[in-house]
């Protein structure tokens, strides 16, 4: 018996979400390693099953694409020139330990939890903004590149899960300029090996617990709220935590989980454990082929990976909950992005925490003069 042409269709328009979302988060993903493998700084294969790792975890663990991304703090040292290879694998097995830790604890999540949705949604807007200037500034290389490649996946708008990110990418590769070699962006620099090491934890670490953790989790309850359990923070530290303890020594990059990534994949089309799965297998692949990967991925112009990361950042700062949020929780809501924006994450925490309680006493004052009258 044959299906329906309208189920047939249905399956189509969900395996082409699938494939597309999968390549959705890659804005993220290329810059790091596109310039720290590229630069001989770690090798491909352990950097790929890295990922491959990761991603198959998430299929199996969380069943909905979670994304698996390089660590933006200890990437940013890494392109700089700061760590080597001894330093990143000491910093990332660290990272990983302390997430374990977290992880084991039952009280971290009630604690995570206990942080106001406002303070949340202006954490996620913030990150959103900066995911959003690095995109600008990519895009600012060439913009006959960028603005064709946003609209192409502005497509996504009217139909989510069509395969418009293969399709510019694909355009992309054929189509787009030779790109300048990565090993240009690396920077060396002196100092102390374990100075750089415990500055690199201190700036990851909050921006790991709060981004990859806390604020995932929001945004995974939010997309796939018939998985809110299965995603949890502790489930989210204790994954971030293996990767990086096992991996990480290994040669692997730093890894942790992300919310532009999730809004990412989630945008232009994947829902369920395929998209993680196809990036685990793509990623493995990426391993077995070593260093002929990168000459793809080196192909692929900044322009359109700065497209890509454009949108997620959207996604990020436009969110279902900051258009239902009460007026008088706004301001907490931009204080909190706001200070994210120039400061980071863990100081846009403090400023907003510090923003409600003010917002909170206020309403207290309101109510208790309302009561007078």
């Amino acid at each position: 018996m044959t299906e329906r042409p309208e189920i047939q269709q249905h399956r189509l328009r969900a395996i082409s979400g699938e494939i597309s979302g999968s390549f959705g988060d890659l804005g993220t993903f290329l810059p790091y390693v596109v310039a720290i493998v590229g630069a001989g700084v770690l090798m491909p294969a352990p950097v790929f099953l890295g990922f491959a790792a990761g991603y198959a975890m998430v299929a199996l663990i969380y069943r909905v694409p979670i994304a698996v991304q390089p660590m933006k703090a200890l990437g940013a040292m890494i392109i700089a020139g700061g760590l080597g290879v001894s330093e990143i694998a000491w910093s990332g097995a660290a990272i990983g330990l302390a997430l374990l830790l977290f992880a084991s604890n039952a009280r971290f999540a009630n604690a995570a939890r206990a942080i106001p949705q406002s303070v949340i949604t202006g954490l996620q807007a913030g990150l959103g903004l900066i995911l959003g200037w690095v995109a600008l500034g990519l895009m600012a290389q060439h913009w006959g590149l960028a603005v064709p490649a946003l609209a192409v996946l502005a497509l996504s708008l009217i139909a989510p899960r069509g395969p418009w990110v293969p399709v510019v990418l694909i355009a992309a590769v054929l189509l787009g300029p030779a790109q300048i070699p990565a090993s240009q962006v690396i920077v060396a620099q002196g100092g102390s090996a374990l100075g750089f090491i415990v500055s690199g934890i201190a700036a990851q670490l909050p921006l790991t617990l709060l981004n990859a953790v806390v604020v995932t989790a929001a945004v995974a309850r939010a997309l796939y709220p018939n998985h809110a359990a299965r995603v949890s923070e502790r489930r989210l530290a204790a994954t971030t935590g293996i990767l990086n303890l096992i991996f990480v020594p290994l040669g692997a990059l730093p890894m942790c989980h992300g919310a532009g990534g999730v809004t990412a994949h989630h945008r232009f089309g994947a829902r369920g454990a395929a998209a993680p799965l196809l990036l685990a297998l793509l990623c493995g692949a990426g391993a077995l082929a070593g260093p002929k990967v990168m000459d793809w991925l080196m192909r692929i112009p900044l322009p359109v990976v700065g497209a890509l990361l454009l949108y997620a950042a959207a996604d990020l700062v436009l969110s279902r909950r900051m258009f239902d949020a009460r007026p008088d929780c706004r301001p907490v809501i931009g204080c909190a992005a706001v200070v994210t924006f120039f400061f980071g994450a863990f100081a846009g925490l403090i400023a907003g925490l510090l923003a409600e309680t003010i917002r909170v006493h206020i309403k207290r004052g309101r109510r208790a003069e309302s009561g007078d009258c």
